[in-house]
């Protein structure tokens, strides 16, 4: 076990630790795991509208996350299919759902990522059937739609901030670091702490890449630090060397 963050109180505010916190605990940081997001069910239209645009037997199944690859049971009946993902953790959702592997992932974990990847890899003009939250931005499908693809947009799930307990904000003010792997997060810290959410934020403010980094500030928060890669290694990575500047 590396001991690199040995020292370092990282908070990681996803629904779930998952892989995020099993890489830092890995480094050797102690993870204090304050959700500050909920997933939420859609309505049951909106989930029979997914089902059913599944069942049409679409070229292409895009997913944006683990949350997403839940929710798509139903490809796991249709072989062509492909399937694309953003993410490691994303594809190895989905995979387990549709009960064989991904065919598109990209190398950074950022929408632009995979609209490269995918593009390289399927020829236009594909049926594409788009799986994501309803807080998701439009780039995915804008950019599938420029490169020539017809591109069905469904919400899959909702995110729902929730609001920390006052031993929750105990937690976070004795943080050394906060890492942001997603918009959603970092909304979400704003949005639960409101006036408090910057004054909260501990001395070390790691984010994925420039997307993540953009809907944070445009929430008000000071990032720190950007993943030169744009994943949950690469954010690891960075907060390593961020907390090696600091204590060395």
């Amino acid at each position: 076990m590396s001991t690199a963050l040995a020292g370092c109180t990282v908070v990681v505010t996803r629904e779930h630790r998952g892989e995020l916190g099993r890489l830092l605990a890995a480094a050797g940081a102690v993870v204090e795991h304050v959700p500050l997001i909920e997933i939420a069910a859609v309505d049951a239209a909106q989930r029979d509208r997914l089902e059913r645009a599944i069942c049409d037997e679409p070229d292409w199944l895009v997913v944006t996350s683990a949350a997403g690859a839940d929710r798509v049971g139903a490809v796991s009946r249709y072989p062509a299919i492909g399937l694309a993902a953003v993410g490691t953790a994303t594809a190895s959702r989905l995979a387990e759902v549709a009960e064989r592997p991904v065919d598109v992932l990209p190398d950074r974990q950022i929408a632009s990522s995979l609209v490269d990847a995918f593009v390289k890899r399927v020829e236009p003009a594909q049926r594409v059937v788009l799986a994501q939250a309803d807080l998701a931005g439009d780039e995915l499908a804008r950019g599938l739609e420029a490169a020539g693809h017809s591109v069905d947009v469904h919400v899959a799930y909702r995110t729902l901030v929730r609001v920390p307990s006052d031993e929750d904000r105990r937690r976070v003010e004795r943080a050394d670091a906060v890492v942001f792997a997603s918009g959603s997060s970092a909304r979400a810290w704003a949005d639960a702490l409101g006036d408090d959410a910057s004054a909260a934020l501990p001395p070390i403010v790691a984010v994925i890449g420039p997307t993540t980094r953009a809907a944070a500030e445009k929430s008000g928060l000071k990032i720190t630090n950007e993943a030169a890669e744009h994943s949950l290694a690469g954010i690891v990575e960075e907060l390593v060397n961020a907390w090696r500047n600091r204590v060395g």
